[in-house]
């Protein structure tokens, strides 16, 4: 069986993420299929430009959850009741969307599926994850070292069944269930024994000035731009991440893309964020 990977593109920003990403796991070399799920919101044009790009796409719907269910995780009511405090979520996240990325589950042609938040980029070949079990992924580092138990859902490793499809619904939407972090956390209980990737293939992109010594561009396989995106002008990060927002840029345009191994750190790039 053929391998895939898989992204989720909900609205208009998004495709220029998956466009940047798609551009990047071209330059790797990769054989395997990559797939966009995305939903109505998404224009056809814009679609059928990702589709040029040798992608394939696939509309999917949301998933079939109870009134309350909606209620409780739409944004508004989701972020007053558990508000990011580290970082800012831009206007176009809708947390209710993120459920959509369950479905790469039902996605049976495939026999592994390494799932890419459409806000990555990929900085070298990472077919070797489609050799990884499931249920597979990076720990939710950005602050310290304390946050090793979490995961990030940005980055995993699955394998399509639709018994596991139905498990999983049957598991989500559960009396006054309430997923703070929405798949993310959902996934985390899931799949308690998740099996850990290393950092360096979801390199999350506060690392840069949080944790400095962490990164190395020689190991950075994945880069993860969590909270604010590169493509949103002078956002409240924007100074702090220059280095890496340029980067992103030459991805998404596909010209003067720098071999990443020679790229200073951030002690060089920002040594007063690196203090």
């Amino acid at each position: 069986m053929r391998n895939a990977f898989v992204t989720l593109v909900t609205n208009a920003d998004y495709i220029m993420g998956a466009t940047a990403l798609v551009h990047s796991l071209h330059r790797t070399g990769t054989t395997a299929d990559i797939v966009i799920l995305h939903t109505g919101a998404v224009s056809p044009e814009a679609l059928g430009n990702l589709r040029t790009l040798g992608c394939r796409t696939i509309e999917v719907s949301h998933l079939p959850l109870s009134d309350g269910f909606n209620e409780r995780h739409a944004r508004k009511n989701l972020h007053g009741a558990a508000p990011f405090t580290k970082g800012r979520k831009p206007d176009f996240h809708t947390p209710l969307d993120n459920f959509c990325k369950l479905r790469l589950w039902q996605l049976k042609e495939y026999g592994t599926i390494v799932f890419l938040d459409a806000d990555v980029i990929v900085l070298k070949n990472i077919d070797k994850l489609f050799d990884y079990p499931e249920f597979s992924a990076a720990p939710n580092v950005y602050e310290s070292l304390a946050d090793f138990h979490r995961l990030n859902s940005g980055v995993f490793v699955a394998k399509p069944s639709a018994e596991t499809f139905e498990r999983m619904l049957a598991a989500l939407d559960q009396p006054d269930a309430f997923w703070r972090r929405t798949d993310q956390t959902f996934l985390e209980s899931f799949f308690p024994d998740w099996h850990g990737l290393p950092v360096t293939m979801n390199m999350l992109q506060y690392v840069w000035f949080t944790m400095p010594a962490l990164w190395d561009w020689k190991s950075v396989a994945i880069l993860h731009y969590q909270y604010e995106k590169p493509w949103e002008a002078n956002h409240p990060k924007s100074d702090q991440l220059h280095a890496l927002i340029d980067l992103w840029h030459a991805f998404h345009d596909g010209r003067n893309i720098p071999d990443t191994s020679t790229l200073p750190g951030p002690q060089l790039s920002n040594p007063g964020d690196a203090a």
